[in-house]
Protein backbone atom coordinates (compact mmCIF):
# COMPACT_ATOMS: atom_id res chain seq x y z
CA UNK A 1 0.00 0.00 0.00
CA UNK A 2 1.21 3.46 -0.78
CA UNK A 3 1.72 5.88 2.07
CA UNK A 4 -1.58 7.40 3.17
CA UNK A 5 -3.72 4.80 1.39
CA UNK A 6 -6.52 3.14 3.35
CA UNK A 7 -6.86 0.12 1.07
CA UNK A 8 -4.62 -1.81 -1.33
CA UNK A 9 -4.09 -0.13 -4.70
CA UNK A 10 -5.88 -2.96 -6.56
CA UNK A 11 -9.06 -2.32 -4.54
CA UNK A 12 -8.82 1.45 -4.87
CA UNK A 13 -8.34 1.21 -8.66
CA UNK A 14 -11.31 -1.14 -9.00
CA UNK A 15 -13.48 1.10 -6.78
CA UNK A 16 -12.55 4.09 -8.97
CA UNK A 17 -13.62 2.12 -12.05
CA UNK A 18 -16.94 1.18 -10.37
CA UNK A 19 -17.63 4.81 -9.45
CA UNK A 20 -16.70 6.18 -12.88
CA UNK A 21 -18.54 3.56 -14.95
CA UNK A 22 -21.71 3.66 -12.84
CA UNK A 23 -21.66 7.47 -12.81
CA UNK A 24 -21.35 7.47 -16.60
CA UNK A 25 -24.22 4.95 -16.83
CA UNK A 26 -26.36 7.03 -14.46
CA UNK A 27 -26.60 4.10 -12.03
CA UNK A 28 -26.71 4.16 -8.25
CA UNK A 29 -25.55 1.16 -6.22
CA UNK A 30 -26.28 -0.30 -2.80
CA UNK A 31 -24.28 -2.95 -0.96
CA UNK A 32 -25.37 -5.46 1.67
CA UNK A 33 -22.29 -6.81 3.43
CA UNK A 34 -21.75 -9.48 6.01
CA UNK A 35 -18.24 -11.00 6.06
CA UNK A 36 -16.70 -7.93 4.40
CA UNK A 37 -17.97 -5.73 7.23
CA UNK A 38 -18.33 -2.57 5.16
CA UNK A 39 -15.11 -2.89 3.15
CA UNK A 40 -16.94 -2.57 -0.17
CA UNK A 41 -18.66 0.65 0.93
CA UNK A 42 -15.36 1.88 2.39
CA UNK A 43 -13.58 1.24 -0.90
CA UNK A 44 -16.23 3.14 -2.86
CA UNK A 45 -16.21 6.10 -0.46
CA UNK A 46 -12.42 6.43 -0.83
CA UNK A 47 -13.13 7.69 -4.36
CA UNK A 48 -13.96 11.39 -4.74
CA UNK A 49 -17.38 11.77 -6.33
CA UNK A 50 -18.65 8.43 -5.03
CA UNK A 51 -21.74 10.15 -3.61
CA UNK A 52 -23.08 10.27 -7.18
CA UNK A 53 -23.03 6.46 -7.25
CA UNK A 54 -23.20 4.91 -3.76
CA UNK A 55 -26.72 5.27 -2.36
CA UNK A 56 -26.05 3.41 0.90
CA UNK A 57 -24.56 0.31 2.44
CA UNK A 58 -25.91 -2.20 4.93
CA UNK A 59 -23.56 -4.14 7.20
CA UNK A 60 -25.76 -6.96 8.41
CA UNK A 61 -23.38 -9.18 10.31
CA UNK A 62 -25.86 -11.08 12.48
CA UNK A 63 -28.76 -13.18 11.22
CA UNK A 64 -31.08 -10.86 13.16
CA UNK A 65 -29.72 -7.85 11.25
CA UNK A 66 -30.21 -9.65 7.93
CA UNK A 67 -33.84 -10.28 8.86
CA UNK A 68 -34.59 -6.88 10.44
CA UNK A 69 -32.75 -4.54 8.04
CA UNK A 70 -33.07 -6.46 4.78
CA UNK A 71 -36.15 -8.61 5.28
CA UNK A 72 -34.34 -11.92 4.84
CA UNK A 73 -36.91 -14.59 5.79
CA UNK A 74 -36.05 -16.71 8.83
CA UNK A 75 -36.84 -19.88 6.88
CA UNK A 76 -34.08 -19.07 4.37
CA UNK A 77 -31.53 -18.75 7.17
CA UNK A 78 -32.82 -21.89 8.93
CA UNK A 79 -32.97 -23.96 5.72
CA UNK A 80 -29.92 -22.79 3.77
CA UNK A 81 -27.86 -20.81 6.29
CA UNK A 82 -26.52 -17.26 6.12
CA UNK A 83 -23.76 -18.37 3.75
CA UNK A 84 -26.00 -19.42 0.86
CA UNK A 85 -27.10 -18.12 -2.52
CA UNK A 86 -30.67 -17.96 -1.19
CA UNK A 87 -29.59 -15.71 1.67
CA UNK A 88 -27.46 -13.28 -0.36
CA UNK A 89 -30.19 -13.11 -3.02
CA UNK A 90 -32.68 -12.10 -0.29
CA UNK A 91 -30.13 -9.65 1.14
CA UNK A 92 -29.61 -8.01 -2.26
CA UNK A 93 -33.37 -7.80 -2.91
CA UNK A 94 -33.91 -6.27 0.54
CA UNK A 95 -31.11 -3.75 0.00
CA UNK A 96 -32.68 -2.71 -3.30
CA UNK A 97 -36.13 -2.36 -1.73
CA UNK A 98 -34.71 -0.22 1.10
CA UNK A 99 -32.74 2.12 -1.14
CA UNK A 100 -32.94 4.33 -4.21
CA UNK A 101 -30.30 2.28 -6.01
CA UNK A 102 -30.49 0.62 -9.41
CA UNK A 103 -28.30 -2.35 -8.53
CA UNK A 104 -27.52 -4.20 -5.31
CA UNK A 105 -24.71 -6.56 -4.45
CA UNK A 106 -24.73 -8.73 -1.33
CA UNK A 107 -21.88 -10.71 0.25
CA UNK A 108 -21.85 -13.34 3.00
CA UNK A 109 -19.17 -15.84 3.87
CA UNK A 110 -16.91 -17.66 6.28
CA UNK A 111 -13.80 -15.52 6.73
CA UNK A 112 -12.33 -17.68 9.48
CA UNK A 113 -10.23 -18.68 11.16
CA UNK A 114 -13.12 -20.58 12.80
CA UNK A 115 -16.74 -21.08 11.80
CA UNK A 116 -16.14 -23.35 8.83
CA UNK A 117 -17.89 -26.68 8.28
CA UNK A 118 -17.32 -29.60 5.91
CA UNK A 119 -19.96 -28.17 3.56
CA UNK A 120 -18.91 -24.55 3.98
CA UNK A 121 -15.21 -24.44 4.84
CA UNK A 122 -13.37 -21.25 5.75
CA UNK A 123 -13.00 -19.24 2.54
CA UNK A 124 -16.53 -19.98 1.30
CA UNK A 125 -18.12 -16.70 0.18
CA UNK A 126 -21.40 -16.18 -1.65
CA UNK A 127 -22.39 -13.18 -3.76
CA UNK A 128 -25.58 -12.00 -5.42
CA UNK A 129 -26.40 -9.08 -7.67
CA UNK A 130 -29.92 -7.81 -8.24
CA UNK A 131 -30.79 -5.14 -10.79
CA UNK A 132 -33.99 -3.13 -10.23
CA UNK A 133 -36.73 -4.43 -12.51
CA UNK A 134 -34.92 -7.77 -12.98
CA UNK A 135 -35.62 -9.39 -9.62
CA UNK A 136 -36.70 -12.75 -11.19
CA UNK A 137 -34.93 -16.00 -10.46
CA UNK A 138 -32.35 -16.13 -7.67
CA UNK A 139 -28.91 -15.76 -9.15
CA UNK A 140 -25.65 -15.80 -7.30
CA UNK A 141 -22.16 -17.11 -7.13
CA UNK A 142 -20.35 -19.28 -4.60
CA UNK A 143 -16.58 -18.92 -4.40
CA UNK A 144 -14.09 -20.87 -2.35
CA UNK A 145 -11.07 -18.72 -1.64
CA UNK A 146 -7.88 -20.26 -0.32
CA UNK A 147 -8.08 -19.87 3.46
CA UNK A 148 -4.76 -18.02 3.75
CA UNK A 149 -5.94 -15.46 6.31
CA UNK A 150 -9.11 -13.74 7.44
CA UNK A 151 -7.87 -10.46 5.95
CA UNK A 152 -7.02 -12.10 2.63
CA UNK A 153 -10.45 -13.74 2.31
CA UNK A 154 -12.16 -10.43 3.10
CA UNK A 155 -9.93 -8.64 0.58
CA UNK A 156 -10.69 -11.17 -2.17
CA UNK A 157 -14.42 -10.97 -1.39
CA UNK A 158 -14.27 -7.16 -1.63
CA UNK A 159 -12.62 -7.37 -5.06
CA UNK A 160 -15.26 -9.84 -6.25
CA UNK A 161 -18.12 -7.64 -5.00
CA UNK A 162 -16.66 -4.54 -6.66
CA UNK A 163 -16.39 -6.45 -9.95
CA UNK A 164 -20.09 -7.36 -9.66
CA UNK A 165 -20.91 -3.64 -9.34
CA UNK A 166 -19.41 -2.84 -12.75
CA UNK A 167 -22.14 -2.08 -15.34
Amino acid sequence: MEHGALLPQEIEDLARQVVEENRDAGRKVVVAESCTGGLVAAALTEIPGSSAVLDRGFVTYSNEAKMESLGVPLDIIETFGAVSIACVWAMAKGALQNSDADVAVAISGVAGPGGGTALKPVGTVVFARVVRGQEGEPDGELKKFEPTSRADIRRQATVCALELLLP
